[in-house]
């Protein structure tokens, strides 16, 4: 594993933290919201957690595997691509949803009309990758309240 990868990782893990410490009340960091987002592992069955960004979008939210623009989708986009659900904690609310990755010209429309308006900063990632950054739709499946998948 990389240095770069492993420093990733140990963010993530020390973005967890302090979102369980502070029960949820530091969900934005400068002008970007986050939201943690969990789903069984592809391997394994275990709940795996990330903190992402997240728009808004159409009844749900929208995520991007920027990565920080590795060349390489993140593994939590990889986790969330492979399964039919997850939970999502915006503030201390878990919420399940059913994740949709958004594909050729539907996924180009959202992310030039929505992503890059709504957070022009990302467009630094794809160009630093060298790939497609993904984009997926995390539609809440019912009321908040849920327990975590796994």
């Amino acid at each position: 594993m990389s240095f770069e990868r492993r420093m990733r990782r140990q963010g993530n893990a020390i973005a967890r933290w302090v979102h369980h410490a502070f029960k949820g009340r530091l969900d934005a960091f400068g002008d970007q919201t986050v939201l943690m987002v969990t789903s069984p592992g592809r391997r394994t069955g275990k709940p795996r957690s990330s903190m992402v960004r997240y728009l808004d979008h159409d009844g749900g939210y929208l995520v991007s595997g920027t990565g920080s623009g590795s060349p390489t989708d993140p593994d939590w986009f990889r986790t969330l691509r492979a399964t039919t659900r997850a939970v999502v904690e915006i503030g201390t609310m878990p919420q399940d949803v059913i994740p949709r990755e958004l594909l050729g010209m539907e996924r180009d429309r959202v992310w030039r009309e929505v992503v890059l308006v709504r957070a022009p900063g990302v467009a630094q990632y794809e160009a630093k990758a060298g790939r497609v950054i993904p984009v997926a739709h995390l539609r809440p499946a019912s009321s908040p309240g849920r327990s975590r998948p796994g």
